[in-house]
């Protein structure tokens, strides 16, 4: 009977290590899958920002968004729906506001939730003389069903 009851034991143990580890796995690759997902919006960006680039590049970044995607910047006008964002992503390529100015992206640093990412970042900009580091801004994106859902500019 001992035999028995230390066998059952072990399984007992052995099942609950198994299924702690699968849930800290299954959290370790959603955050990592978060992470990716911004990581590629400001590639995408960047991109963007260049005086080469393409209508097709600006579809390539709003394929990360959801249908009911929101934009909010209260400094800069509030509150834009996804057509409104491309619409102004269209407007200042066709106008010449992608000029390559903007040479990098540098991320500061990441803070990765359940469904939420929020990001200190500095655009990198050639200037006159030289390339100057921006000042820090902030921004959180949330997430639904693996998408962009909501960006919030907090600059």
């Amino acid at each position: 009977m001992k035999k028995h009851l230390r066998v059952l034991i072990s399984i007992l143990l052995m099942l609950l290590t198994t299924t702690a580890t699968t849930a800290q796995d299954v959290s370790k690759t959603h955050k990592d899958s978060l992470d990716c997902i911004v990581t590629k919006y400001y590639d995408l960006n960047l991109k963007i920002f260049q005086k080469n680039s393409t209508i097709e590049d600006i579809d390539k970044a709003f394929e990360l968004f959801t249908d009911d995607f929101t934009y909010i910047h209260p400094k800069y006008g509030g509150t834009y729906t996804r057509k409104d964002l491309y619409n102004g992503y269209a407007r200042n390529q066709k106008n010449g506001g992608y000029d390559g100015k903007v040479t990098n992206i540098k991320i500061e640093s990441k803070i990765i939730g359940l469904n939420a990412v929020v990001v200190e970042r500095r655009f990198i900009e050639k200037r006159e003389v030289g390339i100057k580091e921006g000042k820090p801004q902030m921004t959180l994106f949330e997430f639904k069903e693996g998408k962009i859902s909501r960006i919030f500019e907090y600059w």
